[in-house]
C-alpha cells in the first residue's frame, strides 16, 4: 500500500500494488501528480528505501519539478506523519479484519480509505517541540546515569 497524506488536511491518496519496485512506485507518483492540483508544489517525506532512490526515479524527478523529496534520518519514520496514518489503517480497521484473499484485503483497505476521505482529520502534535525535545533528553540523562553508576536492568 502507498499512501501520500496530505498533513493540511488529513486527506490520503493510496495506491495498492503487489510489489514495491521503482515501477510501482513511479505509477504512484504519477497518481499524486494527477490527484494534487498542478499549481502546487509538492513535498514528499520518505524513508530511506532503495527503490526511492533509484536511477529511473531520478529521472522522473527531473521532469516533474514540482516534486520535491525529503528523505527521513534512519530509523526517524516516526517523523513521517504518513506513518501515524497507517497506525490508525492498523488499529481501526486491519486488526478487527479478517480476509479470505488478498482482493477482499484491498477491498476493505480502499473502503475505509475512502471512509476516511469523506471526513478527513489532519493530525497535530499535542506538545511543542521544546517539551518533546525535553522530555527526550530526560530520557538520555537517566538511561546515561544508570549505565554509569552500574544501575541493572
Amino acid at each position: 500500500l502507498f499512501a501520500a497524506l496530505e498533513i493540511a488536511t488529513g486527506t490520503v491518496i493510496t495506491d495498492i500494488r503487489k510489489s514495491h519496485t521503482t515501477d510501482d512506485f513511479i505509477a504512484f507518483l504519477n497518481k499524486v501528480n494527477r490527484n494534487v492540483p498542478a499549481e502546487l508544489d509538492v513535498h514528499v517525506v520518505l524513508d530511506n528505501l532503495s527503490t526511492h532512490k533509484t536511477p529511473k526515479v531520478h529521472t522522473w524527478l527531473l521532469r516533474h519539478k514540482r516534486f520535491h523529496f525529503h528523505f527521513t534520518p534512519t530509523y526517524g519514520s516516526w517523523m513521517n506523519l504518513v506513518e501515524r496514518w497507517f497506525s490508525a489503517l492498523t488499529t481501526n480497521k486491519l486488526q478487527r479484519s479478517a480476509h479470505t484473499s488478498v482482493k477482499a484485503l484491498a477491498a476493505d483497505i480502499e473502503a475505509w480509505v475512502a471512509t476516511w476521505n469523506d471526513n478527513p482529520r489532519p493530525f497535530t502534535w499535542h506538545r511543542s517541540a521544546d517539551q518533546i525535545l525535553g522530555k527526550l533528553a530526560r530520557y538520555c540523562a537517566a538511561v546515561t546515569d544508570n549505565e554509569y553508576h552500574g544501575a541493572s536492568t
